[in-house]
Order: structure tokens, then sequence, then C-alpha cells
């Protein structure tokens, strides 16, 4: 005959368990954070004040290049901050003590996935079910 506590559900992770998370988080938040900076100064030329400015000859195929390096640097640079977004956001749930709950099942994320995906807000299960909807009858 099992437990009673064995048979009882966790539903959400110990306060020892989110301070695990929120370490995790808050490192990758700071290196996505210097990351961040790196390419909105590439996109922004701040650190560029070279004589490209002023030269009269103009280099059609290095200018393309650069602008689409611009806009590939923007485009990184808005991917970052969304998962800055996402990192800080996941912090407000471990302070709500909310962190690791699935919002479509209610169960919580196995801690394999939020270690490596620590924003998560899905499980896989859950996941799985909204990338391949049941066919309908």
């Amino acid at each position: 005959m099992k437990n009673i506590k064995e048979e009882t559900v966790k539903t959400r992770y110990s306060d020892e368990e989110l301070e695990e998370f929120k370490e995790i988080i808050l490192n990758k938040l700071e290196k996505a954070r210097e990351d961040l900076k790196l390419l909105t100064e590439a996109y922004t030329n701040h650190s560029e004040h070279d004589t490209n400015d002023t030269s009269p000859t103009f280099k059609v195929l290095e200018e393309g290049q650069q602008v689409l390096s611009k806009e590939e640097n923007s485009r990184l640079a808005a991917r970052q901050q969304r998962f800055i977004n996402n990192l800080e956001n996941a912090l407000v749930r471990i302070q709500n003590k909310t962190y690791g709950i699935c919002r479509v099942t209610g169960k919580l994320i196995s801690k394999e996935r939020l270690r490596a995906v620590p924003h998560a807000t899905l499980s896989i299960e859950a996941k799985k079910k909204m990338s391949n909807p049941s066919p309908r009858n």
C-alpha cells in the first residue's frame, strides 16, 4: 500500500528550488543584457566614426552589406529583448511562487526543461499538444 505522502501531487516548487531557478535566470539575464548591448551597438554604429562617413566614393556592394547587417542586428536585438522580457517575467513568477507551473495543464514543468529553458511556461506535454493538434473527426 502506498504512503499518503507519495500520492500527494506536488503543485509548486519549494522555495529552495525556486532559489536555484532564480540563480539560473539571473545568470542568463546578465549574459543576455550584455549580448543586447553588443547587438545594439552593432546596428546603431555608436563606435563607427571613421572616414567612411565623409568619403565621396560610393561602394554600393559594401553599403548594401552594411545595411543588411544592420537590419539583421536589429532583428537579433529585438529577439534578444523579447528573451530578456521573458526572463524578467520568469523572475516575477518566482516571486509570486507560480514559477514552473504549466499555463495549459496546471502541472509542474520538469526541472530538466526549466534548467534548459528557464523562461518556459509550457510543459513538454502541452507544447506537443499545441504543435500537433489532434485531427477532428
